[in-house]
């Protein structure tokens, strides 16, 4: 029962934690011509309230795509004229067709923040992202009970997902199942999916704008400042001006798919739940660095798997779940999350660094290098620095961190170069994103040998 007792509790901070984010800024506050996502997700209910459904994803003199036009799937243009009906009843200044843009009032305020996506990822949060941690980490094998606790609490205090979902927006994990279950389940997406599409199905156009709002192609390689390789090369080589747009988007494929094939092979020809948990880390952080326009947020996809083997690998997960957050630095400091950033993040390396002692698990053995580095000193005998090269490696990043976020909060940039800081955070994330990614693939690809290495030694 005391168990059950520390468990409630760990739910309730990491509940707390969310809520008090959520009480902060959120983007776009006061903020004109374009007022942030608060803006976006107001608009979409102007624009599902009042035009015709065939009207939601074209350009017209009522639906300027370029000012926040839809490009969510259907289910949240569905969600969004719901709540449009509620705003027309209450105040139908809220929703009136272009008049309402850039609307903030108190009560706009509550009722953005208890039927917009805050709301909803919360219930999301309390209905399945919450349990599914609990059961997932409960079902973590070779740990006590109080670990295990201790790994839901590093879990939930994971603060990239929280400032994104609680901060930035105004607003999983997988199980197994049996055959029958999957095939309930396949019928239920496919079921739900054409009830979602069916008024866009009507008309081929129709389809094929939706999905020219969904994949934004003609954005380009990369839009904003995000920590991946293509927008990284870009200051040192103009990608996008040099080479034509369709060889972008091919060069972009192959690369994805080259970086992600090795350990999907090895998955398929040996496989077992380990190497499940660590090609899902590896083929979202080869989809972030290498696929086409991609979001800053889009690293919460990564950081999902990350948070799976946080108990495995403590030290190198508590590193990477840091630099994901620090990553998205210039996002956060535009919605003025900067107090809340530095919190959850001291608040989430506290509670890595108390639950798992990460500083005292840095052998080759703890950090799954074994294998591998027995294979280098075939060739190098004195190759057995590796751990305390990771050690200093990690020393420097969080001293780099430090010093860069203190230089865009305290300086300002040169006038040449206005985005410097910004560059310079998105450079550096995405060095080391790479030196992820050859990590997890090599504990992918040396983990057979590992295991028989162990049976000798057994």
């Amino acid at each position: 029962m005391e168990k059950w007792h520390l468990m409630t509790t760990v739910v309730l901070i990491g509940l707390t934690v969310r809520w008090t984010v959520s009480l902060n800024s959120y983007s776009g506050a006061g903020k004109p011509p374009m007022f942030g996502d608060y803006e976006a997700q107001r608009h979409w209910q102007e624009i599902t309230f009042n035009l015709p459904i065939k009207q939601w994803y074209f350009n017209s003199s009522d639906n300027n795509l370029l000012y926040w036009g839809l490009d969510y799937p259907p289910l949240t243009a569905y969600h969004s004229l719901l709540c449009a009906y509620v705003a027309k009843f209450i105040n139908p200044d809220w929703i009136a067709l272009h008049t309402s843009r850039g609307y903030e009032s108190q009560a706009h305020k509550l009722f953005m923040r208890t039927t917009g996506k805050r709301t909803i990822v919360l219930v999301a949060d309390l209905l399945i992202y919450i349990p599914a941690v609990v059961v997932y980490c409960y079902c973590l094998k070779d740990m006590s009970t109080k670990k295990k606790i201790a790994n839901v609490l590093c879990i939930l205090l994971y603060p990239g997902l929280i400032l994104i979902d609680y901060g930035h927006f105004h607003i999983v994990l997988f199980s197994r199942f049996w055959l029958v279950l999957l095939i309930k389940l396949a019928c239920t997406v496919v079921a739900s999916f054409i009830f979602c599409w069916l008024p866009f199905f009507t008309e081929s156009e129709q389809t094929l704008q939706v999905l020219r709002r969904l994949f934004p192609v003609d954005r380009g390689l990369f839009e904003d400042k995000v920590a991946n390789i293509w927008c990284s090369l870009s200051v040192f080589l103009k990608i996008k001006d040099i080479l034509p747009r369709h060889i972008q988007i091919i060069i972009s494929f192959c690369f994805t798919f080259l970086s992600l094939l090795p350990t999907c092979i090895k998955l398929i020809l040996q496989p077992s739940p380990k190497a499940f948990r660590f090609t899902l880390v590896t083929c979202a952080l080869s989809f972030f660095l290498f696929s086409f326009h991609v979001h800053e947020k889009s690293i919460l996809l990564v950081s999902f798997p990350v948070c799976l083997v946080l108990s495995e690998i403590p030290f190198m997960s508590t590193w990477f779940l840091l630099v994901s957050t620090f990553s998205m630095l210039p996002l956060l400091l535009k919605d003025e999350l900067l107090m809340p950033s530095v919190v959850t993040m001291m608040a989430f390396f506290i509670a890595c660094a108390t639950s798992f002692s990460i500083f005292e698990k840095t052998s080759e053995e703890e950090l799954q290098l074994k294998s591998f580095s027995i294979s280098v000193r075939r060739y190098l005998p004195y190759f057995t620095f590796l751990p305390r090269i990771i050690q200093h490696l990690f020393l420097i990043s969080i001293i780099i961190m430090v010093l860069l976020t203190l230089m865009t909060v305290t300086l300002d940039p040169p006038q040449k170069l206005p985005d410097l800081f910004s560059v310079l955070v998105c450079f550096v994330s995405c060095l080391k994103f790479l030196f992820f990614l050859i990590y997890f693939n090599i504990i992918i690809m040396w983990d057979s040998k590992n295991r028989r290495n162990q049976k000798k030694i057994n």
